[in-house]
């Protein structure tokens, strides 16, 4: 089933959708997305390679056809993204693909709490460099016949199922953050964008099973039970 060409608000919507999708493919080739149209927000989830985690990216619309709901390549569509010779000019929606399990089972929209405690995006990224540096000094010293998968996936487990300073939000869920680009810091406003909507506050949330780290990029969310095998990939 064809459908209506989505037209990004402005070229900042398309880059960033561009950027995102790009992301995704770097960690799978094969990587879907889960297309989901509110009013003019199209919201895109994407699940990157190795991180256990979903990755969510609004993309604002000037004007939008009256639903879509569907799974499709990461690739495809970044792909139609960049065929438009002007940016932010409309672009089309790939045809539906078979969809992951992970594309079933996605966050709640409404009924998110805040949760206390999350620290500063500085210190985020200072703590998942940290740690980053943890594994790959305890997976070095390991002997060569050490070096096992076993060994390895023990290792990250232990890492990165930590929590994040005082909040029950796992290490795994900010170094996607990170991979994924969303730990920058939030752009100022400056005296032309005055009259715009503010950018959205780095924020913790959580809804039911779910937890969702909210940056002005984009969100990280995850289960507290874990969506999937545990990777150990360090990216």
């Amino acid at each position: 089933m064809s459908t209506a060409p989505l037209r990004p608000a402005d070229r900042g919507e398309a880059a960033d959708l561009a950027a995102f999708l790009r992301r995704l493919v770097h960690y799978d080739k094969a990587a879907a997305v889960r297309l989901q149209l509110t009013g003019e927000r199209l919201a895109v989830f994407g699940r990157p390679a190795s991180f256990e985690v979903l990755a969510v990216r609004t993309v604002l619309l000037d004007g939008a056809p009256p639903s879509l709901d569907r799974t499709v390549s990461a690739g495809e569509l970044l792909e139609l993204v960049h065929a438009e010779p002007e940016p932010g000019a409309p672009f089309g929606v790939p045809a539906p693909v078979t969809g992951p399990p992970w594309a079933g089972v996605l966050p709640p929209r409404t009924g998110w709490r805040p949760e206390p405690g999350l620290p500063a995006p500085e210190a985020i990224g200072a703590a998942v460099a940290g740690v980053v540096a943890e594994f790959r000094t305890r997976t070095e010293a390991l002997a060569p016949e050490e070096r096992t998968r076993t060994a390895l996936d023990a290792i990250g487990h232990e890492i990165w199922s930590r929590p994040l300073g005082d909040t029950a939000l796992p290490l795994r869920a900010a170094h996607a953050a990170h991979a994924m680009g969303f730990l920058r810091p939030a752009p100022s406003r400056g005296a032309a964008a005055e009259d715009a909507a503010p950018a959205e506050p780095f924020a913790l949330r959580s809804a039911g099973a779910w937890l969702r780290l909210r940056t002005p990029y984009g969100s990280v969310a995850v289960r507290r039970a874990g969506l999937g095998a545990f990777g150990v990939s360090v990216r």
